[in-house]
């Protein structure tokens, strides 16, 4: 796996881009907004700060080989950070791999995760190729569990997810979606 250059990633009306420094205001919203983290437990970004302490963190391991983090941006304003979507906690052998995504409140419900995520499921069976893409959410979490449902994934009913009870995991298998 090489992250560099960044894979930027375009669909019909989002891009996929790296974080920058500007985007700091909307991580540390994403990372502390008590709606948006509902269903996530992860850090919290109090301040600025934190948050350009995320980005760095988030750009060191694109550097690294080790994640790959999407900022995503409408493609007509796109310093405008809608959200965010990645693909991380790779295997060893490197064909499996989980995503993760978060999406501002004010622009859920309007099919941008929906189109982010076939992106992104494409970059990885396509250009990665991993051969099962996991993601994990709360069981409560009824638009998570929609969206993963609509691309194919399928619950794993036996698979824990140690330390996050609430937590269910879903699986993707190359070939077993409308974009792989």
């Amino acid at each position: 796996m090489n992250f560099t250059p960044f894979p930027e990633i375009e669909t019909e009306r989002l891009v996929l881009r790296q974080l920058i420094p500007s985007d700091a205001a909307v991580i540390q919203f994403l990372r502390s907004d008590p709606e948006v983290n509902k269903f996530i437990v992860r850090p919290t970004a109090e301040t600025l700060e934190d948050a350009l302490a995320f980005i760095k963190k988030v750009n060191t391991g694109i550097e690294n080989n080790e994640n790959i983090y999407w900022c995503i941006a409408n493609k007509l304003a796109p310093s405008k950070m809608l959200g965010s979507i990645s693909l991380w906690h790779f295997s060893e052998d490197k064909l499996t791999g989980e995503v993760g995504y978060d999406l501002h409140t004010d622009s859920q419900a309007k099919g941008i995760m929906t189109e982010a995520l076939k992106a992104v499921l494409n970059y990885g069976f396509k250009d990665l190729q991993l051969q099962t893409i996991e993601a994990y959410t709360q069981f409560e979490n009824k638009a998570s569990i929609k969206l993963l449902k609509k691309q194919g994934f399928n619950l794993l009913p036996d698979r824990k997810d140690e330390g996050f009870p609430k937590n269910i995991i879903f699986s993707l298998k190359k070939g077993l979606s409308d974009k792989t």
